[in-house]
């Protein structure tokens, strides 16, 4: 194949020659485009350079395309706001935000079974990253006395935050102290601790709730918020024991401690809109951040769900894209169409299908794999000691038999007796996938798994 026109320097592609690379080695793909599940990439190197080829992306475009590529409903949203919606930002009303959110949080909205407009306000950020740091901000708001520049007296002394070994939340300077992970926090500034405002974050395992409970214990008086995801991703699609995360939020409650719940990665992907639901209903949190798949695989955005009481200082958390009205017409055509379709109450029963189908991959590969696991169309495959040191030659190799995956660090080294947990394959279908691709991504994984395991001692 001849390379696309205006692509090149230099003989490379251009996003080759100028993007900054934060990945290490480059996979040697392109992708010339995509629609539906299927994204059409070609080798860029070595003898097979130019060979086009059609993969399943079975990593859901990061996870936030959750309509796949290319969809029509989302085609129709956004060209429709772009004519007519206009641009106002928060601080005008908007029609598209007003039908938005009563869409979401009024009467009989999909979201108001969790979260009520009388207990509840929201806010837009431009991503997930800063929806977790609009959460620590509410959350270390709460300690200080805006009027007098002064802490608040019985709040003040609350300076600990606690997180979870393997967690990740995003990579901003606000954020990076949430995450255990010494390759993530080394030769960066420390931006936890010191001065008379300062907040220190504590790591103990996740899903241990005999961990929590000593820790409240402990230190219950200090402890400002709690920052957990429903299902630990990066870690390694870690999902809890039942009951852990209700039982969490009551410590929470107990102590006057506040509960995030960092939905970024789990919203509308685990049968639910909300995976923070147990068989009792919804688990109450002081703050909640969606993001991903709300943007609908075409807008990068988040939503930053609050408790009414929580609030930031006069202009302190303005934001360029705070649910600007093309946002929000976008995010309301996907919404309704998942809806109507039912896509994300079936995604509880094609996760049992995608659970089976991962399972047999780990038994038929017990050198490269060790465990499945996942609820909904997220899950995680987590490999052996072995296949992890070879981790980009297994992924190249999947690709090349056309299946799109990406790998997480896994939680690595936890405490508590836990176990290691090694780098994990993530399968975040599109809401959009059926059996019958589940099936083509089983074989296809197979078939990349049988040609890797030959290179494997």
């Amino acid at each position: 194949m001849s390379e696309p026109a205006q692509v090149s320097i230099a003989g490379r592609w251009a996003d080759r020659e100028l993007q900054l690379n934060h990945y290490g080695p480059r996979l040697p793909f392109g992708s010339t485009g995509g629609s539906g599940l299927v994204q059409r990439f070609v080798e860029l190197e070595g003898p097979a350079a130019g060979h086009e080829f059609d993969v399943l992306d079975a990593s859901g475009g990061y996870a936030s395309a959750c309509l796949g590529a290319g969809s029509p409903v989302i085609a129709d949203a956004l060209a429709d706001a772009v004519r007519t919606a206009g641009y106002a930002t928060d601080e005008i009303a908007s029609a598209e935000r007003a039908r938005l959110l009563s869409r979401l949080f009024g009467g009989d909205g999909l979201f108001a079974r969790s979260f009520s407009a009388g207990e509840y306000h929201v806010s837009g950020r431009n991503s997930g990253s800063e929806g977790i740091e609009l959460a620590l901000r509410l959350a270390v708001e709460t300690r200080f006395d805006r009027r007098h520049l002064r802490p608040v007296p019985g709040h003040g002394e609350r300076d600990l935050i606690l997180a979870f070994e393997g967690a990740w939340h995003g990579w901003t300077a606000g954020l990076v102290p949430l995450v255990n992970r010494r390759h993530y926090r080394v030769g960066l500034p420390d931006q936890s601790g010191g001065g008379p405002h300062g907040v220190t974050v504590r790591h103990i395992p996740y899903g241990d709730i005999a961990s929590a409970r000593d820790f409240f214990a402990a230190h219950g008086e200090r402890v400002l918020a709690v920052v957990a995801e429903p299902v630990q991703g990066d870690a390694g699609i870690l999902v809890p024991p039942p009951g852990y995360l209700r039982e969490l939020a009551g410590l929470c409650r107990g102590n006057g401690a506040l509960l995030i719940a960092d939905e970024v990665l789990t919203f509308a992907k685990t049968g639910r809109f909300f995976a923070m639901t147990d068989d009792e209903g919804p688990i109450p949190t002081d703050i909640t951040v969606i993001g991903k798949s709300l943007g609908m695989g075409a807008l990068s955005t988040s939503m930053v769900i609050a408790r009414r009481e929580l609030s930031v200082r006069e202009t302190g958390a303005v934001s360029t894209s705070d649910l600007r009205p093309l946002t929000c017409a976008v995010i309301r055509a996907g919404l309704e169409h998942l809806t109507e379709t039912k896509l994300v109450d079936r995604a509880a029963d094609l996760g049992g299908v995608i659970a089976d189908a991962l399972s047999d991959l780990v038994s038929a590969f017990p050198q490269l794999y060790q465990e499945s696991r996942g609820l909904g169309v997220m899950h995680g495959v987590e490999l052996t000691e072995a296949a992890a040191q070879r981790v980009s030659d297994l992924r190249v190799q999947l690709i090349r038999h056309g299946v799109y995956v990406e790998f997480m660090s896994g939680a690595g080294r936890r405490s508590g007796g836990l176990r290691y947990v090694f780098p994990t394959m993530r399968v975040t279908l599109p809401l959009i996938a059926t059996e019958d691709d589940v099936a083509e991504l089983a074989r296809r994984l197979v078939s990349g798994s049988r040609e890797f395991a030959r290179t494997v001692a």
